[in-house]
This record gives structure tokens, C-alpha cells and sequence, in this order.
């Protein structure tokens, strides 16, 4: 066998264990938290006609990985979620036990509407397997800890 052809070899099979991993080993989170932030100055730049999206159309979370959304209104005026009043300062936390699309009014969203995708825990081979590869494809600042709207 020469040593081009083992080369080979040993890339395939450190393939199939790094696949063997993912779609085997369980799904750990450190925190359940999804946090956002409304930052200071948010609703003076759009009375000022800034058109700034501070949020994204949709936010996915995965049930028993990260399944708690956190908003921390760090502006100065309140700001509304669903039917949920946050003061400056205050911080809303939302946990979610059902997989599903949920949609509420959100009043730091520039549509005014945000929508709350929750996944199903991932819990065959398969499924861990395609909810790590989505996490990886997942734009940076979406798969950090604190995300800022």
C-alpha cells in the first residue's frame, strides 16, 4: 500500500469518527439562555429615521439545548413583547416547553412582529447529526452566548 493511498485512508476514518461523534454523543449546553439585547439609543435613531434592524425576522431555539429567551431592554424607553411591558433596565425571560412557531408583537422589531421558532429536542443519531451541522452554518453572532439586537 503506498503511503498516498493510506493517507487517504486515515482522512476517511477520521471523517466517519468525527460523524460517528456527532450523531452518537449527547447535546450539552451551558447555558439554556438565548439573550438579547435592546441597546441605548434604539428608539431615538428610528424617531430620528433611522430605518436599523436590531433584530432578526426569526429566532430559533432548540428545546432542552437553548430553550429560554432573555431580552434585556438596556434603552431608554419601555419597550413591548407580546403582552409584556419592559421597562428601561428590566429583562424578560420566556421559556418555551412545546416545539413550535410562536409570533408576537415585539415593539423593538422594525416589522413590529417577531417569530420564535422552537425546535424539538434532537434526540435520534440523525437529528443530533443535522442540529450540529445547522449550528455550524449558523452565522457567528447568532451562535454566541450574548446576542445583541
Amino acid at each position: 500500500m503506498t503511503a498516498r493511498r493510506r493517507y487517504w485512508i486515515l482522512i476517511l476514518i477520521a471523517a466517519l469518527g468525527a460523524t460517528a461523534w456527532a450523531a452518537l454523543s449527547p447535546i450539552r449546553s451551558a447555558s439554556r439562555d438565548a439573550t438579547f439585547e435592546i441597546p441605548k439609543g434604539t428608539w431615538a435613531r428610528r424617531m430620528a429615521g433611522d430605518r436599523i434592524e436590531i433584530l432578526p425576522n426569526e429566532i430559533r431555539l432548540t428545546l432542552g439545548v437553548s430553550d429560554i429567551l432573555v431580552l434585556k431592554n438596556l434603552d431608554d424607553v419601555p419597550q413591548i413583547f407580546g403582552p409584556t411591558l419592559m421597562m428601561p433596565g428590566q429583562s424578560f425571560r420566556l421559556s418555551f416547553a412545546l416545539a413550535s412557531r410562536y409570533q408576537f408583537a415585539c415593539t423593538a422589531h422594525a416589522s413590529g412582529q417577531m417569530i420564535i421558532l422552537v425546535e424539538p429536542f434532537p434526540a435520534t443519531p440523525w437529528a443530533r447529526l443535522r442540529w450540529r451541522v445547522q449550528e455550524l452554518l449558523r452565522p457567528q453572532q447568532l451562535r454566541q452566548g450574548k446576542e445583541s439586537i
